[in-house]
């Protein structure tokens, strides 16, 4: 009867709302935040076509759930889902319940809009913002003879979570790069944002034949269908700063599809990153000392969040100075046609063991070159100097007149050296100031010398370049230049110094 109440329990009333506001995002705001969404992204890659070298390809715009069924139901994987489940003895269905959590797992949901507005804009804002960042070299012309229809791939060392966020924004003007992101980032609304940018993830070191056999699977599709990505064949971060031994697995994937006559080239792109401080790098040599206590997951929090509020103190007191110099340098590319090419090696047509060894030759000499890519910056040339008979004080004079020894002996064996301001001299004082603010080199009375405490973190930042000298020239050791104090020898090691410094 109309005007009658009825009274129900409060725990209904509140479900019933529940359901009812659910309804109402799940019918209305829901499609109409998707349609935006995709009609924001549909202009913005309409609008990046014009610019981008690369482009983005129609892989990256077919939706999530569809690539998640191609890769599900791909051939190759339902074979070894059947394998698994045979050699387990259980039921081919929960092999399939397998396959399917790791592909919703891996597959990416690359969005132009969040890549493009949202994703470029945070990584050049906290780039610019923690970094005075600089592309030191790039083969322009090796870059721009890549085929339109090539399958780009860009190969890196890892020194930072930063490689992420610096190489994206330095690359979007030629392409929207595709990392194998580790588990570390599977956190809610992270992980979101990190598929929206094209990223997969990954298992480092998963000993499951099947999750391998699926990772496997939709890499080599992506890389057929010509998805521009970006690889780190070392695996990890560096524990010492030095390059980590490589491993090729991610390569091999990605060549075990490939078909020299086919019609899409696969090349790789060596690309080399360096910085004057690395956000991480006290808990990676903490994590490479076998000896040093483990950091539980809540110690690590808290040790973040101090470091946070610390540099938030220093820049309210005005005394925060961004770190350093990063710079990354692009190579020649490396065509695989031509490569097997001129090896005279047909990779489609080798037995696993061939191919294995085939892959490994290749992903050393992408890795040679990146090693060579390394941008030499101030603070690992003052550290690998301070180093040096670390316990002796030197002037900053005689700092300057040993980088610039060591300059030369770097640049005899083909370092590229990013000079700041394109002045030696600023450039060694700006690497001594910071080296002195970290407390890593104390300053006594106009003399240096490298803090005994420190010394592991110094050689973490000389180790970046330490292949390097191993490059170059044989020369006389560093300590034996600076061992002769006379003032003829000081006289002619002060020319050189500003030879160098000034060149």
């Amino acid at each position: 009867m109309f005007g009658t109440s009825v009274e129900v329990p409060l725990w209904l009333a509140l479900v019933a709302g529940g359901l009812a506001a659910w309804a109402l995002l799940d019918r209305l705001l829901l499609p109409s935040a998707r349609w935006y969404v995709r009609s924001r992204a549909a202009k913005v890659l309409a609008e990046v076509r014009e610019r981008l070298k690369i482009q983005p390809r129609p892989f990256q715009q077919i939706r999530r759930q569809v690539l998640i069924d191609r890769l599900v139901f791909d051939d190759k994987v339902q074979q070894s889902a059947k394998a698994f489940a045979n050699e387990r003895g259980m039921p081919h269905e929960v092999a399939l319940d397998q396959v399917q959590r790791y592909a919703r797992e891996i597959v990416p949901a690359f969005n132009a809009f969040v890549y493009f507005r949202v994703g470029y804009w945070i990584g050049k804002r906290l780039s610019q913002a923690l970094y005075r960042v600089r592309i030191g070299y790039t083969d322009d012309a090796g870059l721009e003879a890549i085929a339109e229809t090539a399958t780009v791939v860009f190969v890196m060392n890892h020194r930072s979570n930063m490689d992420y966020i610096v190489a994206s924004y330095l690359a979007a003007e030629r392409a929207a790069l595709s990392y194998a992101v580790g588990e570390w980032a599977r956190v809610i609304g992270l992980q979101q944002l990190i598929r929206a940018m094209g990223a997969y993830f990954v298992r480092r070191n998963s000993k499951d034949d099947l999750y391998r056999r699926v990772l496997e699977r939709y890499i080599a599709m992506a890389t057929e269908a010509g998805v521009t990505q970006a690889v780190y064949p070392e695996g990890g971060l560096t524990r010492d700063g030095a390059l980590r031994e490589p491993r090729f697995g991610v390569l091999d994937y990605m060549l075990r599809g490939y078909h020299p006559e086919g019609e899409r080239d696969l090349v790789f792109v060596p690309l080399g990153l360096n910085y004057d401080r690395v956000l991480e790098d006290r808990t990676q040599l903490r994590a490479g000392d076998a000896a040093a206590a483990r950091t539980g997951g809540l110690r690590a929090a808290w040790n973040t969040l101090a470091f946070v509020a610390g540099q938030v103190g220093l820049l309210l007191r005005s005394r925060w100075h961004r770190f350093g110099y990063a710079c990354v340098n692009f190579g020649t590319p490396v065509s695989v046609r031509a490569w097997l090419a001129s090896r005279g090696v047909a990779i489609d047509g080798l037995d696993k063991s061939a191919r294995q060894a085939e892959v490994a030759a290749l992903g050393r000499h992408l890795m040679g070159e990146v090693g060579r890519l390394v941008p030499v910056l101030p603070v690992p040339l003052v550290a690998t100097v301070v180093l040096e008979d670390a316990a002796r004080a030197r002037s900053e004079f005689e700092i300057k007149a040993e980088v610039a020894t060591l300059v030369a002996q770097l640049q005899a064996g083909g370092a590229r050296i990013y000079v700041p301001r394109s002045d030696w001299d600023y450039a060694v004082s700006a690497g001594l100031r910071m080296l002195v603010q970290r407390h890593l080199v104390d300053e006594e009375a106009g003399l240096y010398r490298a803090r005994a405490a420190e010394e592991a973190l110094l050689r973490y930042y000389a180790n970046s370049i330490r292949h390097l000298a191993r490059m170059a020239p044989a020369s006389k050791p560093l300590e034996a230049e600076a061992a002769d104090t006379s003032p003829a020898a000081t006289a002619a090691e002060g020319a050189a110094a500003r030879a160098v410094l000034v060149r």
